[in-house]
């Protein structure tokens, strides 16, 4: 069962450590007045793939597993969010559908911002919605590298087994 409770982002200890936390007192305060936060049980699922996006997910506390699902229902781990990371926001933004599902690791406490109050605050603060762009090119670099490195894997044993 979920619970909300109120925590403000410019009292968290953990701030500094973390890619999304670290943002300038003045927008860590309107985020404070936009954002829900939600605790969840381990097992929560707080998206899944083919739904459409409404909000973004930031993990104050808590680990996430990152996956896509075939329609036979079997599973494929992408990747594992830490504590601090923003999720959802690529459908967000696109105001399109989850193109993978976020399942918890553990308990977690969860930022919730709905799409359109992330819009206005994007839109009213320039230097947070250059960071979010940048967060969203270093998830597509690493989409690149997880691509590259699966690719050459099967490249490498299908050279190997031809040299034997």
């Amino acid at each position: 069962m979920e619970s909300i409770i109120q925590l403000s982002c410019r009292d968290c200890a953990e701030r500094p450590d973390r890619a999304f936390c670290d943002l300038p007192t003045s927008s860590l305060e309107v985020l404070d007045n936009i954002k829900s936060i939600v605790s969840y049980p381990r097992g929560d699922v707080l998206f899944r793939q083919g739904q459409p996006s409404r909000h973004v997910y930031i993990l104050c506390e808590g680990r996430a597993r990152l996956f896509v699902s075939s329609e036979t229902g079997r599973r494929m781990a992408l990747r594992t969010a830490d504590a601090g990371e923003m999720l959802g926001q690529s459908a967000c933004l696109a105001g399109g559908l989850h193109e993978v599902s976020a399942e918890l690791l553990e308990d977690s406490k969860v930022a919730v911002v709905k799409r359109k109050d992330l819009m206005g605050f994007l839109r009213e603060n320039r230097d947070v919605c250059l960071h979010v762009v940048r967060m969203l090119s270093q998830d597509l670099h690493g989409a690149y590298e997880r691509v590259r490195s699966l690719g050459l894997a099967r490249h490498r044993r299908t050279h190997v087994a031809s040299v034997h």
